[in-house]
């Protein structure tokens, strides 16, 4: 069953290698051309979330999992690296995933504390709270090198790297554990299920009130373009949210059960290792889906992202039609 799951996991995250690199690029390209009618403010953070959605690609996908399958005992394996590699991971995810409520706090305050929103959703504003949780959560990281020891010793060369022992056990790495994942994605979790039921809840009761106020009766339809803004907004909000959450809840849940249990994860069998394997497949996933929810909600982004298809094909033609001239 493991040698299995393996060839399954081998080719998922092939495919979401050669799938999450591409639209994360094409997502970040689009984005900084500003031209899908969203504020430069916002296109910061998604730009970033983009960003670190892809080094959580390239960094657990590429550089950890295919690495591996393709290419067994790489320097990739060499301990220091390997222990190098697991803090850019455990960094990139964390940022992923704090991205996502850095813009769920800025589209709450930009909707719903109109006296607040000059002064906070600003390009600088968005620069430095995304500059200092990136610092942040790369400080967090740092004892995660800490954690890991060699597997193997080949002529004086530490090769591998597994998370300690006392990783599980000792207090102090218990607390720490306990802290990382409270701070990713537990909190995330509570927050953005807060920012967005609330924000939700001011766009209810404000379309309410400018329909009373626009005179709209039942069976009517005017069209109200502000209202149509918010529909808009709510929708992106709570499908990035609920992409997150659905993801992200197989971890969480894996993680309660072995520190209520006190069970070690590394010695897990049968429906235990498939349920946590499934769980970080899951994380690997959640990397690729905000393209396609900005490409299913953001109508300018689908015009910007057929144009970006149609130029190289009309490039081509305006160059042939050059020649011919």
């Amino acid at each position: 069953m493991i040698d299995t799951l393996e060839q399954v996991e081998k080719i998922y995250n092939t495919i979401i290698a050669v799938i999450g690199v591409p639209v994360n690029l094409v997502a970040i390209m689009i984005l900084s051309r500003e031209k899908c009618g969203l504020s430069r403010c916002t296109t910061y953070y998604l730009v970033a979330m983009a960003a670190a959605d892809l080094l959580v690609i390239t960094t657990d996908v590429i550089l950890s999992q295919i690495a591996h399958y393709y290419f067994p005992q790489s320097f990739l394996e060499i301990t220091p690296v390997c222990s190098f590699l697991t803090f850019l991971i455990h960094a990139a995810i964390d940022c992923s995933v704090w991205f996502t409520v850095t813009f769920s706090f800025d589209r709450f305050v930009a909707i719903c504390c109109q006296k607040l929103k000059t002064k906070y959703c600003t390009n600088r504003t968005a620069a430095v709270v995304l500059t200092s949780t990136w610092i942040l959560l790369s400080l967090k990281n740092i004892p995660l090198y800490f954690s890991i020891e060699a597997k193997e010793i080949v002529n004086n060369m530490s090769w591998f790297c597994d998370s300690k022992t006392s990783y599980y056990t000792e207090p102090g790495w218990v607390g720490y554990d306990w802290f990382a994942t409270l701070l990713t994605p537990m909190i995330p979790f509570a927050l953005i299920l807060l920012l967005n039921a609330l924000t939700v809840r001011h766009i209810l009761v404000a379309s309410r009130v400018r329909k009373q106020l626009r005179g709209m009766c039942k069976g009517e339809n005017h069209k109200d373009p502000e209202m149509e803004g918010r529909r808009k907004s709510a929708i992106l909000l709570f499908t990035i949210s609920g992409s997150f959450i659905l993801l992200w809840s197989a971890y969480v849940l894996h993680f309660l059960y072995y520190n209520i249990t006190g069970t070690n994860p590394e010695y897990y069998e049968g429906s235990l290792y498939l349920f946590q394997q499934a769980g970080f497949m899951l994380l690997s996933l959640s990397c690729c889906t905000n393209t396609f929810i900005y490409g299913v909600t953001q109508s300018k982004f689908r015009e910007q992202f057929m144009s970006a298809l149609r130029y190289p094909l009309t490039s081509f033609i305006e160059l042939i039609n050059k020649l011919r001239d």
